[in-house]
């Protein structure tokens, strides 16, 4: 593993045990600090660097790969050259720096959508860490310019919706989601919603089509990196768990059982666990399942859905295969690929630990696959990466990994971590709002304290959101919003940094031969040159010239 619980160079601590993103596998939203990327959140792209300049010297100490993961790709660097300068600048030293690398990228068939950076959110659905800060990581990815999902079951979860005939017809919750985003949404990034099995049956996409129009991508899922079997969420309540199971969701342990309710009237049980359903339990063969995937693309376009998009699981090769040649002939938008080490606020612990595919064995798959329709004149649906990203490292490796077919990464906990602790800063310094916020201090620990104590001193992209939506409008953006922004541009600055190094100024400049394998079994495994392999006939002619 690359990441110990704490970095001295950087001074950054992991309350829990870090997973291979650098993430803790159990990341708190009452945490106070500090990992790498909850540090971020606040001082930004300072810590791209060691901490204590002028009295210190740092050395690395990821230089020995163990294993097969994105820890053991390295990124190549090279002494001459420049790729992909933007108009009106020259190869000369004086433009080819690391400021002007153009991160913007798009994704899309016949409407382009655009993005300021290679980044979305993973689905953030019916779990009420996505509904209690949901301003902040709406309004931070809106404000950044970056596609932001909206996952699935909000609306079978919301006790105010309305279901009529079967079908939605009132929910508050979806159109607070969808309004939050589009506020401040200037161009850049899109909101996505998702549907299940549920949503799909109580009308989501009908619902959604008639009140928003091509404001929304409409998104189909498959699966996630998390779990194999539908979305889950814990509820506390009896009351809860009885209006989830009338609503036609799972709930274990069945809430209408009376020993079960008396078990819970007595506190032997505590809590419910809400699931979804399998898709397609009743199709019997990849042609049952190609036709209706394609009947299903068919009729969100006739509701006039002009954008469209599928999320994908960890599942073995024949299922990605399937997602990305039915993606292709249906001429969708995107295909986000997840895969294991995806993050989840709720799944069985155990199947996260054993089921699916590893993310950087999927991905390098998803390639090998994406160029065999490439290779026969096909134009390869847009991809997006996702499954234990937290680093702008990282960033590289995937769009390098699944270039040229990657447009974007998804980062699931690790931009929800800047929510959290702007939410946890705001309640803090403001009890007035601690409640509306879901803070969860009563005043600054030393971690924050030890930065600053007002939002001007403790965030340092602070000035910049308010250069984009002005003084006035600034009372209405969340800290967890400018925590999200200040994230972002650490993750963003870090990349422009490595790409300059990498001598590409464009992130579509970048390819397979900017990053190699640290060990043997990588490389047999994503088919990335082993390090000394790569340029080593040139290396020799230069030799022997």
């Amino acid at each position: 593993m690359r990441f110990s619980k704490s970095n001295d160079v950087l001074g950054t601590t992991n309350r829990g045990n870090p997973a291979e993103s650098s993430l803790c596998t159990l990341c708190r939203a009452d945490c106070q600090g500090k990992c790498e990327t909850w540090l971020s959140s606040l001082v930004g792209r300072k810590l791209l660097y060691p901490r204590d300049f002028g009295i210190v010297t740092a050395g690395a100490n990821n230089t020995t790969h163990v294993g097969v993961s994105y820890n053991s790709l390295r990124i190549q660097g090279y002494a001459y050259g420049a790729h992909g300068l933007p108009n009106g600048l020259s190869n000369d030293p004086d433009d080819c720096i690391f400021p002007n690398v153009d991160l913007t990228t798009e994704f899309g068939q016949e409407v382009k959508t655009k993005a300021r950076i290679p980044l979305m959110t993973g689905a953030l659905g019916s779990t009420f860490v996505a509904a209690k800060y949901w301003d902040s990581f709406a309004i931070g990815g809106s404000l950044v310019g970056i596609p932001v999902v909206i996952g699935e079951n909000v609306v079978g979860v919301d006790r105010e919706s309305q279901i009529s005939h079967g079908k939605i017809t009132v929910s508050p919750e979806l159109d607070r989601r969808i309004d939050t985003y589009l506020r401040y949404h200037d161009g850049y990034g899109a909101i996505i919603v998702q549907m299940n099995v549920e949503d799909t049956r109580n009308g989501v996409a009908e619902y959604v089509s008639e009140k928003y129009g091509d404001k929304v991508i409409i998104e189909l899922k498959w699966g996630q990196g998390a779990k194999d079997i539908g979305g889950e969420i814990q509820v506390t309540s009896l009351d809860y768990a009885l209006f989830l199971k009338k609503r036609g969701y799972v709930v274990d342990p069945n809430p209408e059982i009376p020993e079960v309710q008396e078990a819970f009237k007595h506190g032997a049980i505590r809590s419910f666990a809400r699931h979804s359903r399998l898709g397609g339990t009743n199709l019997s063969s990849v042609d049952v399942v190609r036709e209706e995937f394609m009947k299903s693309v068919d009729y969100l376009r006739s509701l006039g859905f002009k954008r469209i998009s599928l999320k994908t699981g960890s599942y073995g090769m024949e299922e990605l295969a399937m997602a990305i040649k039915f993606a292709t002939d249906a001429k969708l938008d995107l295909l986000t690929i997840d895969g294991s080490g995806g993050g989840t606020g709720m799944s069985p612990w155990n199947m996260m630990q054993s089921w699916g595919v590893p993310s950087i064995n999927l991905h390098a798959k998803a390639y090998e696959y994406a160029a065999i329709l490439a290779a026969k004149g096909e134009r390869v649906v847009d991809l997006s990466f996702a499954g234990g990203f937290a680093l702008e490292d990282s960033i590289f490796k995937a769009i390098a990994l699944g270039a040229p077919y990657t447009k974007l990464v998804c980062m699931g906990r690790a931009i929800m971590i800047p929510g959290f602790v702007g939410a946890n800063i705001e309640g803090a310094l403001n009890p007035d709002r601690r409640e509306k916020v879901s803070g969860n201090w009563d005043k600054l620990p030393k971690t924050v304290a030890s930065i600053g104590t007002t939002p001007e001193e403790i965030f340092a992209s602070y000035f910049d959101v308010e250069k984009k939506v002005g003084k006035d409008e600034m009372k209405n953006i969340p800290y967890g919003a400018i925590a999200f922004w200040t994230l972002a541009d650490k993750l963003a600055c870090g990349l422009q940094q490595l790409m300059a190094g990498a001598r590409k100024f464009a992130l579509n400049q970048i390819t397979r031969q900017d990053i190699f394998s640290a060990n043997r079994e990588t490389e047999k495994e994503t088919g990335i040159t082993f390090m000394t392999d790569y340029n080593d006939e040139s290396a020799k002619k230069i030799l022997n010239s």
